[in-house]
This record gives structure tokens, C-alpha cells and sequence, in this order.
């Protein structure tokens, strides 16, 4: 049986579950010793036909789609808590980073879009100085001094500062995201530009020698920061895809599907720009070694790297679990 036609005999049921799972959590005072049945069978049946996706098409968002809808049903079936602070717990400790794997694709084109940013802003302003004016905005242009880096920082309000700094980061995001509405052209140029700035200030510190502590007061957060940017610029450019490609399913249905996928990926990156902004209001001004600053750097790469890795785990845990439950 085609990809196609297995959704169209199969996508009733899922429908019929995702109803039913609603008004459980909605009504469940309300709920009939049938509905009960109803649920088993269709959760049953739905589990078979995940196991199919997962061998066949394990990276389709109807994969993503049932494993979620499946995952739902099976701590009802189990009567397995599933509270707020459960689903909360779940979402962080394993869909999130399995998402970011699912979508790893336009997230690293997410990547691959700020670096070329960043490639030509160090590019313009390596060749001829000059063009720092028609890179950058004139007020960060005129503000660019080498020879200033770090000073007034003992003046700084780190609370206040980080407060700024995780509003704005966040504000950035949300535009990545709302982007894909406009067939992520919005979201393509929000990631090109802001690595043509990145790239262009890089370019004015490599002239003047001090690229070594310009990245040192930027990479302390910058990871961790540019990280969130590239996933919430990546679910961006999702929505913007399946509008342009909805695939086997009516184009509403999938916008609708991808829409709510990207949003998660959005929702992840909030506690993410929460730590970058303490890094940059606290840790990026403090009096520490430029060196002290890069070790910084190192732990938050290899925390990102330790918390994707348990995070794939734990969801191979899960599906591995609920297999042997069927």
C-alpha cells in the first residue's frame, strides 16, 4: 500500500482518537464505560499503524503527528499521571529534542542561511571598511569601537540587562517563527541578515586584531543563544515549506499540523534564551579571563550536546516501552 493511500484509509481513526482524547481531558466526568472501549480499540489500532510509519517513513510529520496523538492515548489507557507538570516534564526531557531531530533539516538550512549571512558580512567589511555603514545600521556602525570592548561594564545592572537582552532574543525568535507565514521568506531573511551583522562586526574586529576577545564576549552565550535562533528560524521555515508543499493532505490540515509542530519548536527555545540572557547579563561583563570566557563557551556547547543526546534517549526509552506494552 502507497504512503497516500495508507493515510487516507487510516486518518478517520486518527481523527476519531484525537476526539476522543480531547474530551477525556475535558470531560472526564462525562466519560461512558463505550468510550472507555472505544479508546482501547482505537489506541491498539493506532499503535500498529505508528509501528508501520516508524519502519516505513520514520521522518514523515505523520509519524511525529501519531507518536504524539499514540503517546497521549497510552498514559490514559494506563491511567499513567498526566498532569500539566507531566506533560511539561515529557516535552523537555524528550519530544523536544526529538523534534529538533525530526526537523533537523530546515534547522541546519536555518544554519546554513545565517552562515551565509555571516560569510558575506565579514567578506564586505574585510574588503573595504566602508561598507560597515551599508551593513549595519547607522547607530550600531558609529558605535563599533575595537578599543572600547568591555569598558563600562562595572556600570551595568546584570538584572536589567538580562531582562533587555531575553525580551529582545525572544522577540527575535517569535519573528523567526511568525515568518513562515509569508512562506518563510520572512524567516530567510531574518536569519540572513542577522548573521551579515554578526559576520560584519567579526570583519571589523579581525582588522583591528582583536577577533580573540570579540568571540570571547560573544560565544559564553552566543551558543546557546544562536542555537535557540537557528530552531526557531528552522520551525519558520517548516510552516513556510508545507504551505508551499502540503503533500497527501488537504493544505489547511497541513498547515494546521505544521503550524502546531513549529510552535513547539518555538516553545522549546524560551528557557534557552532565559540562560543565554543570564550568561550575557552576568557571566559575559564579569571581570573573568577571556580564556575563563571560552571554557564558558565549551560547557554550554557540551550541555546543549549532553541534553539533546538524553533527550533522544529517553524517547527511544518511551517508544521502546509502549512497544512492549501492546
Amino acid at each position: 500500500m502507497g504512503f497516500a493511500a495508507f493515510i487516507r484509509e487510516h486518518k478517520e481513526d486518527w481523527s476519531s482518537l484525537e476526539d476522543l482524547l480531547s474530551r477525556f481531558h475535558k470531560q472526564k466526568h462525562t466519560i461512558s464505560a463505550q468510550d472507555i472501549d472505544l479508546l482501547t480499540r482505537l489506541y491498539r489500532r493506532s499503535s500498529t499503524h505508528l509501528a508501520y510509519l516508524r519502519t516505513y517513513y520514520p521522518e514523515d510529520s505523520a509519524t511525529s503527528y501519531l507518536n504524539d496523538l499514540v503517546t497521549r492515548a497510552h498514559h490514559i489507557v494506563y491511567r499513567e499521571e498526566y498532569t500539566s507538570g507531566h506533560q511539561l516534564s515529557h516535552f523537555f526531557k524528550s519530544y523536544f529534542p526529538s523534534l529538533i531531530q525530526k526537523r533537523g533539516l530546515f534547522i541546519g538550512f536555518a544554519f546554513l542561511l545565517f552562515l551565509v549571512g555571516a560569510l558575506s558580512g565579514f567578506l564586505a567589511i574585510y574588503y573595504d571598511p566602508l561598507n560597515l555603514y551599508v551593513v549595519l545600521p547607522p547607530e550600531i556602525a558609529e558605535g563599533v569601537s575595537p578599543d572600547r570592548l568591555g569598558e563600562g561594564h562595572e556600570f551595568i545592572s546584570h538584572p536589567v540587562i538580562s531582562a533587555a537582552i531575553m525580551t529582545n532574543n525572544i522577540r527575535v525568535a517569535i519573528l523567526a517563527f511568525v515568518g513562515g507565514v509569508t512562506f518563510g521568506t520572512f524567516s530567510f531573511y531574518l536569519l540572513l541578515d542577522n548573521g551579515l551583522m554578526l559576520g560584519a562586526l567579526a570583519a571589523v574586529f579581525w582588522r583591528a586584531g582583536k577577533l580573540y576577545p570579540f568571540f570571547a564576549y560573544i560565544l559564553p552565550h552566543g551558543i546557546i543563544e544562536l542555537t535557540a535562533i537557528f530552531i526557531a528560524g528552522g520551525a519558520g521555515l517548516y510552516m513556510g515549506y508545507h504551505m508551499l508543499v502540503p503533500g497527501p493532505y488537504p493544505w489547511k490540515h497541513q498547515f494546521l499540523r505544521s503550524a502546531r509542530e513549529s510552535a513547539q519548536l518555538l516553545l522549546g527555545t524560551f528557557p534557552l534564551f532565559v540562560i543565554a540572557a543570564v550568561i550575557e547579563g552576568y557571566i559575559t561583563p564579569s571581570s573573568l579571563t577571556l580564556g575563563a570566557k571560552y571554557s564558558v563557551a565549551a560547557v554550554t556547547l557540551i550541555l546543549l550536546a549532553a541534553y539533546y543526546r538524553y533527550g533522544r534517549f529517553q524517547e527511544r526509552q518511551s517508544a521502546s516501552l509502549d512497544l512492549t506494552s501492546r
